[in-house]
């Protein structure tokens, strides 16, 4: 049985000094972190920053230009689904790996890696070949699972005294990386003369870039310090964590709907491709000023049963605005959507935290619900896909959309309540 929660008297700072732990628990512990004067800390902020900006165009380039694909390259309805499903089951399947790899070769040089192979992925997906479009996906979901999960723990590690200010901006950039992808890529193949694979390809050069800034970082630093870690006992029986992940789960796939189908969906309504990206662009990029707002709202509450639940219903209303609304009015739709899907993905990760009592049980919660989730998450895209596939129209996407938003906010009520997970943490020997 769950026990009552003392999360009313967790602080703001103190919640989001335990969110960070949620993603980074679990990681190897590292190397004290030398002084830096102001230059090499501002260099080494803007590093991070930059690194997380590449962690989500790999999602919505493709869908910017999905139609192009499909007719240039012959894919079908299904090979669609599969395209814009596969970099989700990626974040599933390999973000396990992130800590075994930072053990191993450390965290600086793990995340060259990432930057490295990232660029080698997207590039990939520009050679006009649906055999190395998918490999490409493949290994550059992979990387950003892995860049996912080191990146929260480096921010934590180097800027322990601005640890919320560094969130924001990390958050902020992925946001504003899938937004820049849904929003140039088609104007960059309109530049490049219709050239489908240039576009998609172009978005290896910032991944790689940013490794070159990496670069010194990794120069600097050691393999890192190995540490025994922790073991959490019951974590998978119990009703609470699976709440939570299926929160998590859930409204992850509605937000990999968005990326993968929604520029796509306002294309067959009647918008031209560079609107439609447009307006995707506006609603990511809303959803990083949500973000930013909803944890303050969340750990000041007795319980976040209601605003996990409020949440639900309005991306879910927005999507359908989306769907059916007068196209003059998508613009609105979009905002309400950003807002609603924002504040869902912080809300989720906030959720984690109030419902761990320490952040070594934070952390390996956070890993079961991004795990499972993310794997979960993988379906909606697919799904949409199929849809699109067997009916001719994205209309009854509406029907998946209101079933993945009432199952969100069913287990984001329960999931709400002011309990803890019935776990316990041990340190391992």
């Amino acid at each position: 049985m769950n026990t009552p929660s003392n999360a009313a008297a967790i602080t703001l700072d103190v919640a989001e000094e335990l969110l960070i732990d949620a993603e980074s628990g679990s990681l190897p512990a590292q190397q004290a972190t030398p002084v830096r004067n102001g230059a090499a800390s501002l260099l080494l902020g803007a590093s991070l920053v930059l690194i997380a900006f590449n962690l989500r165009p790999v999602f919505s380039s493709a869908s910017a230009l999905l139609p192009e694909i499909r007719s240039e390259l012959g894919l079908s309805a299904l090979g669609a689904s599969l395209l814009t499903t596969l970099p989700v089951v990626c974040l599933g399947v390999f973000s396990p790996l992130a800590p075994r790899l930072a053990q191993r070769i450390g965290t600086e040089r793990t995340l060259l890696g990432v930057l490295l192979l990232l660029a080698l992925g997207t590039a990939f997906r520009g050679l006009s070949s649906l055999p190395l479009l998918f490999i490409g996906t493949a290994l550059a979901g992979a990387c950003i699972a892995v860049g996912n999960v080191l990146l929260p723990g480096l921010v934590k590690r180097d800027f322990p005294t601005r640890a919320a200010l560094m969130t924001g901006f990390y958050t902020m950039a992925l946001c504003a990386g899938a937004a820049s992808a849904a929003g140039l890529t088609l104007p960059i193949e309109h530049a490049l003369g219709g050239s489908l694979g240039g576009a998609l390809a172009a978005w290896a050069l910032p991944a790689l870039a940013v490794g070159l800034i990496w670069l010194p970082q990794v120069l600097r630093s050691g393999a890192g310090a190995r540490r025994n870690g922790f073991r959490v006992d019951g974590l998978w029986r119990d009703r609470l964590a699976w709440q939570v992940t299926l929160f998590m789960g859930l409204q992850s796939a509605l937000a990999y709907c968005v990326f993968g189908w929604l520029v796509p969906i306002l294309r067959e309504r009647g918008l031209d491709g560079v609107t439609a990206g447009a307006i995707v662009s506006l609603s990511v990029m809303v959803q990083a000023a949500s973000c930013l707002v909803v944890p303050h709202i969340a750990v000041r509450g007795r319980d976040q049963r209601l605003i996990n639940a409020g949440l639900c219903g309005v991306a879910v209303m927005a999507l359908l605005g989306l769907l059916f609304a007068p196209l003059s009015s998508v613009w609105l739709w979009a905002v309400l959507q950003g807002i609603g899907q924002g504040g869902l993905i912080a809300a989720a990760m906030t959720t984690i935290v109030l419902r761990s009592r320490d952040p070594d049980v934070a952390a390996h919660l956070s890993g079961m619900a991004q795990c499972v989730g993310y794997l979960l998450a993988a379906i909606g895209p697919l799904i949409v896909g199929l849809i699109r596939g067997w009916t001719g129209s994205f209309s009854w996407c509406a029907v998946l959309f209101i079933a993945l938003g009432l199952g969100a906010a069913i287990n984001g009520w329960r999931a709400g309540r002011a309990l803890e997970v019935n776990v316990h943490a041990v340190e391992k020997v």
